[in-house]
């Protein structure tokens, strides 16, 4: 059983900034892919980003350029570093983690962030 626990959510102005921060409770090393999803009211969820266990990153087209997503093996953590955030940004977002050995996914409780002025 794999815990991950996102952190980093809040109220932020539009144009502002957010670190997002996902911890696992045992060893990424394996997790391929690791990504970043979202949910606003009323939407269905959707990849934000993805990164793969070598280091290979994936993007929404919505947030190119204004998020990234990196890893730190080494503390079992995934981020989601967001910049320039507006409006549309809101939404819960949420951790998650494929682990191969096991055979499945895994998800945060996920952190809601607004972009709001």
């Amino acid at each position: 059983q794999v815990q991950l626990v996102e952190s980093g959510g809040g109220l932020v102005q539009p144009g502002g900034s957010l670190r997002l921060s996902c911890a696992a409770s045992r060893s990424i090393f394996s997790a391929n892919p690791m990504g970043w999803y979202r949910q606003a009211p009323g939407k269905e969820r959707e990849l934000v980003a993805a990164i793969t266990s070598d280091f290979r990153t994936n993007y929404a087209d919505s947030v190119k350029g204004r998020f990234t997503i990196s890893r730190d093996n080494t503390k079992n953590t995934v981020s989601l570093q967001m910049n320039s955030l507006k409006a549309e940004d809101t939404a819960v977002y949420s951790c998650s983690a494929h682990f191969p050995l096991f055979g499945k996914d895994y998800w945060g409780q996920g952190t809601q962030v607004t972009v709001a002025s």
